[in-house]
């Protein structure tokens, strides 16, 4: 891992910081974590390879990121502001997951950059994944399911907060 991979992790993970402190819900505020993961994928993605199993791979890497996301967005806490503007504000839970997902892909690539070289290797032929570009398209797409998932449910009960709707608070 260069640098350059060190800060773009901290800085993926570190944008829990304003979920934890809570943010008004405009279209700034909800975009930045998209943003950041489209910007990370930009410097990282050099090929999206679709042979052997690597689009069950990435079938499974967005799926858990999904989960994460959905499970993030559900335990964030929902609020109106005095001039009616949702206020969204992240607990413990949803703010673990977030670094959990964050922080997982950023262990996986120091790992596969030190001692795990050779058990991913050996991992990926038994499984016929194809490589190194193989595993980095599917954490990235991991991290913009995260993202998206987290982001699509928090605007959904924004909405529903927004517009009067029960929504109730989570964790």
């Amino acid at each position: 891992m260069t640098t350059i991979d060190y800060l773009i992790s901290a800085a993926l993970i570190l944008l829990v910081i304003p979920q934890i402190r809570g943010t008004r819900q405009t279209l700034r505020n909800a975009l930045l974590p998209l943003v950041a993961v489209a910007a990370a994928a930009a410097y990282y993605l050099k090929s999206f390879p679709t042979e052997g199993h690597d689009v069950q791979l990435y079938g499974a890497t967005v799926l858990v990121g999904a989960i994460l996301g959905i499970t993030c967005g559900a335990t964030t806490r929902l609020s109106r502001a005095t001039d009616g503007v949702a206020f969204a504000q992240a607990g413990v839970v949803a703010a673990a997951l977030w670094i959990v997902g964050m922080a997982s892909r950023a262990g996986f690539e120091y790992w596969a950059s030190h001692s795990g070289a050779t058990d991913i290797a050996r991992f990926s032929q038994d499984h016929l994944i194809t490589g190194a570009a193989a595993w980095t398209a599917a954490l990235l797409l991991m991290a913009l399911a995260q993202v998206l998932c987290r982001l699509a449910v928090v605007r959904i009960r924004t909405r529903q907060l927004t517009s009067g709707a029960r929504v109730t608070a989570r964790v």
